[in-house]
């Protein structure tokens, strides 16, 4: 006797966990290549989401991609071509947006209640299902297919397909479950943003802002329209010492203690109360990919550990796992080992960049150190008031639009070095012009506050333990890195923030 085994029917091609800028991007990538989407959030739309609302070059290439950035409500939101630095109220340099080949020369701010809801509009519009207020509880692997458990407003569901997106976030429920543990607090980053109305004409400049109370971490100021602005901070949340500060107090401190903040703001209100959110970090020892299952976005920790940025790598891992995906249906193999090519994209084109900015967060996360990182932005800035070129490419690394990479290839390690030998050549000078007297108080002082470090890094042996194995091994991960790179074949060189050196561009 003949027996049909017949699988269970498929809801859709494609869930997406998850409908921020990297599952709706996905969702619309994948529409317009003809898959059955179903895109799932468990809040309703619009919604606001914490952020700093900067979307820079890259990103907006991605916008340009999908069609948004010829919306007229698009085309209204705040250009940002210049960014401003400041290290405890002073002033240190301010200077345009990089310019990079085949990218606008400037970024915007857009408030993440709109911008999202832009792209799940074009999700929907492409042919997504879009299912609000639901969450996304777990999934199960099936011969055929991935069987996800929901919960809405009507209780439990199951829905299946053949792949899952886990798009859901730095709290990601698919991440966690896909890697079997939840992110550890060396991969977390704490931001607080808040909006501001009342400013005087903002123009079309960033405030970044570096102090002794907020590092490692930084606050800003970002524009949102000629009178309002985002204003936020956002901190590493595993220091050491650990730092007891709370984010809420301390933000609301600089608003109204900071000269700088406070001279750019004049006498605006606070819109709101201000609200925070854990962001989860890149961290490549973590796995993006699963049997029928891809991570993008926060959920897959792409966010740069130096400058907080996420929404480029959000809109890019979304398109990169819709292109995976479409190569899997195309060879009917979406097993764990048909999927590696989406981690292996993300390794090629950000896993450098990420280890630099991991390494070096890594680094600052010692407050005891915080005198000698905060001298060293002084020397990185002295450097690139008088060398363009050092601007250009250290403010390019910043900003995560200039490849890591190029670091080495432009001698910026060299330049910084020699910067630093000046810098110090001076101080020295400056002292000795000062008296013998005063060169040896100033040495007592060095010595005791070098003291002073040991003795409190010595009371926590364990903590700074832990720190200079994270050093360690970041600076291998960094070095593996660089070896992967100068290895490949030309022809497999990723190019900086692949998509901007496509033939599209927009001015």
């Amino acid at each position: 006797m003949l027996t049909l085994k017949i699988g269970a029917a498929r809801d859709g091609d494609v869930i997406i966990a998850g409908a921020g800028p990297a599952g709706a991007s996905a969702a619309a990538h994948l529409a317009d290549a003809g898959f059955s989407v179903i895109l799932i959030d468990h809040q309703q739309f619009p919604r606001d989401k914490v952020c700093g609302d900067f979307v820079g070059p890259a990103a907006l290439l991605e916008l340009h991609s999908l069609g948004i950035a010829g919306l007229p409500a698009f085309r209204q939101t705040n250009i940002i071509d210049e960014a401003a630095l400041y290290l405890n109220g002073r002033h240190l340099i301010t200077h345009p947006i990089p310019r990079m080949p085949g990218m606008p020369a400037h970024g915007r701010v857009i408030e993440r209640k709109a911008l999202d809801q832009w792209i799940l509009e074009r999700a929907r519009a492409a042919g997504a299902r879009v299912i609000e207020n639901t969450r996304v509880q777990g999934f199960a692997i099936e011969p055929d297919g991935v069987c996800v458990s929901l919960k809405g407003p009507a209780g439990p569901a199951t829905l299946r397909a053949q792949a899952l997106i886990g798009a859901d976030g730095s709290s990601s429920v698919v991440a966690r479950l896909l890697r079997g543990h939840a992110v550890p607090d060396r991969n977390r980053i704490i931001a607080m943003r808040g909006y501001l109305d009342g400013l005087p004409d903002t123009g079309k400049r960033c405030d970044l802002y570096f102090s002794n109370d907020t590092f490692p971490g930084y606050y800003w100021l970002f524009p949102t329209g000629p009178h309002s602005a985002n204003v936020g901070i956002g901190m590493v949340r595993e220091t050491l010492p650990r730092n007891e500060e709370h984010l809420r107090q301390l933000m609301l401190g600089l608003i109204s203690s900071d000269p700088a903040l406070r001279a750019r703001l004049g006498g605006a209100q606070l819109r709101a109360a201000l609200v925070g959110w854990p962001l989860t970090t890149y961290d490549a020892a973590l796995p993006c990919v699963g049997e029928r299952v891809l991570l993008a976005g926060d959920a897959a920790g792409l966010i740069n550990p130096l400058n907080g940025e996420g929404i480029q790598y959000a809109m890019l891992s979304g398109r990169w796992a819709a292109e995976t995906l479409l190569a899997a249906r195309a060879r009917n193999d979406f097993s764990q080992p048909g999927l590696l090519p989406y981690a292996q994209r993300i390794e090629r084109e950000l896993r450098f960049d990420m280890a630099l900015a991991r390494l070096l967060v890594q680094l600052i996360r010692n407050r005891h150190l915080t005198p000698v990182w905060l001298e060293a932005l002084h020397i990185i800035v002295a450097r690139a008031r008088v060398d363009p070129g050092y601007a250009e490419i250290t403010g390019g690394v910043l900003a995560g639009l200039v490849p890591a990479r190029r670091v080495l290839g432009a001698d910026i390690v060299r330049k910084s070095a020699v910067q630093a030998l000046l810098s110090l050549a001076g101080m020295g000078a400056k002292h000795l012009l000062r008296g013998r007297a005063h060169c040896v108080r100033i040495g007592l002082q060095t010595g005791t506050a070098a003291a002073a470090v040991a003795v409190s890094m010595a009371a926590d042996p364990r903590a700074a333990l832990a720190w200079g194995m994270g050093v360690a091994g970041s600076a291998l991960e960094l070095g593996g890195g660089m070896a992967g790179a100068l290895l490949r074949p030309a022809a497999e060189a990723p190019l900086p923030i692949e998509a901007a050196y496509k033939s599209r561009s927009i001015m």
